[in-house]
């Protein structure tokens, strides 16, 4: 059964930082770009980050640019979201999705399977 499970999530100030985890059972993540998600309360699910099976390409989304880096290690199966100054508009419920071998699209669409989500919360 394929499962991505997403960690880290939590309650952090402004100016904090947090990473998050995306670790897959089931399947290979070698072979899967992955993507960040997230979706606040009454707007759209957007695209955070993604990156490419090989690591070679990244994608970030204007709004993290310098802030969020992400990352994978395939030897443990899991890919990483380091999200650096946090704001408190970086609130959200945070997903990792995958899509095999793909060219590392921003939009949740084209992505197959789906983890239950972290709650990420910033606040004083």
């Amino acid at each position: 059964q394929l499962q991505l499970v997403e960690s880290g999530g939590g309650l952090v100030q402004p100016g904090g930082s947090l990473r998050l985890s995306c670790a897959a059972s089931g399947f290979t993540l070698a072979n899967y770009v992955i993507g960040w998600f997230r979706q606040a309360p009454g707007k759209e699910r957007e695209g955070v980050s993604c990156i490419k099976s090989s690591g070679g390409k990244t994608a970030y989304a204007d709004s993290v640019k310098g802030r969020f880096t992400i990352s994978r290690d395939n030897a443990k199966n899991t890919v990483y979201l380091q999200m650096n100054s946090l704001k408190p508009e970086d609130t959200a419920v945070y997903y990792c999705a995958a899509e095999y071998d793909s060219s590392c699209p921003m939009n949740p669409g084209p992505y197959d399977y789906w983890g239950q989500g972290t709650q990420v919360t910033v606040s004083s």
